[in-house]
């Protein structure tokens, strides 16, 4: 089908991003024709976590330093427990993100990953979903959290859990291909 022919994706992650979480959705862009690049703090490589233990690496693309969010259609904040914690730290990487919703451009994040959203200060009045674990955090940044498997409100999606990734992965290919 090839929705995402000509659509350049970024993935912003961090050292400690949840592997599926960022495997199953760049799989799931590649296979519709899209171009994904790694954003991260730091050139090289980052390593993920799989179930609480450090798993495989991918090699970063481009610092969120050099990053420009023109050069890009949408943006992947994939979870973990340390990834979004280490990003909303970096004023580069919360930038990015604020710079990203600002565009009104798609943006998705599933899990911890929202976490990301709060620092930016971009989620006040939207509909959000999570891990239950941050649902208050969200909440405090003023966003309305449900405990939904994916949820779309304006330009952003979110998700709960590498559970949810079927039905995140269908609804990014949906909201990137617009």
């Amino acid at each position: 089908m090839n929705t995402l022919n000509g659509k350049k994706i970024a993935v912003l992650a961090a050292d400690g991003y949840e592997q599926s979480e960022l495997e199953s959705p760049i799989e799931a862009l590649k296979n519709e024709g899209a171009e994904v690049e790694i954003i991260s703090l730091k050139s090289g490589e980052i390593k993920a976590m799989n179930d609480h233990d450090w798993s495989n690496s991918v090699k970063v693309d481009k610092t969120a330093a050099e990053a420009k969010t023109d050069d890009y259609n949408g943006l992947v904040l994939p979870g973990g427990v340390i990834n979004p914690d280490a990003l909303r730290a970096d004023k580069d990487a919360v930038q990015f993100v604020k710079d990203f919703m600002s565009t009104g451009k798609p943006v998705a994040a599933i899990c911890h990953g929202p976490q990301t959203l709060i620092d930016a200060e971009v989620i006040s009045g939207k509909k959000m979903t999570s891990v239950k674990a941050i649902s208050k955090d969200l909440e405090n940044a003023g966003a309305t959290w449900v405990d939904e498997e994916v949820v779309t409100d304006g330009n952003l999606t979110t998700s709960r859990t590498p559970e949810d990734l079927p039905a995140f992965n269908k609804r990014i290919i949906e909201e990137f291909s617009k």
